[in-house]
């Protein structure tokens, strides 16, 4: 069992790891990027990661004030999840409405793997090669269909 802190600690060397081992990967669009605090330039649209002491998860977080206008964003991925689970070659879960952690109303498009702790410095190379093809695919898919949400926008 960790402190606080030790945990802490610990999640903090994971991230710092996992930054310095991503942070030469360049974008589809050849730039340099920060992959752990990805910029998708889109308001209300987030890319999070997350790792705690039973799973690991990629998150397409859609935080829009504005239900309708989050809705229409969630419909809009839902037209496209054909091409994103293509292009991640990962089935993703959907979920219309739901609460962050803050209990701000959401809408989620995630993937996990389960059975990985952050605080478990063996587990790290399975939760980094979980966390790289994905945020690259990932990548690959917002640089190519970024652009279909421009018309969303109010």
């Amino acid at each position: 069992m960790y402190s606080k802190k030790e945990a802490s600690l610990l999640t903090e060397q994971f991230w710092t790891s996992f930054g310095g081992y991503i942070s030469p990967v360049i974008s589809a669009e050849g730039e340099r990027i920060n992959w752990i605090n990805y910029k998708t330039g889109e308001k209300g649209v987030r890319f999070l990661l997350g790792a705690d002491k039973q799973v690991a998860s990629i998150s397409i977080a859609l935080s829009h004030k504005d239900r309708e206008l989050r809705e229409k964003y969630f419909d809009k991925f839902l037209s496209l999840r054909e091409i994103l689970e293509q292009v991640t070659g990962e089935k993703w879960q959907w979920l219309p409405q739901t609460t962050d952690p803050h209990g701000k109303a959401i809408s989620l498009i995630f993937i996990s793997r389960e059975g990985v702790n952050v605080l478990n410095k063996d587990d790290w190379p399975a939760i980094i090669s979980f966390f790289k093809p994905l945020l690259i695919s990932l990548d690959k898919f917002w640089c190519q269909y970024k652009y279909a949400f421009e018309q969303l926008r109010s």
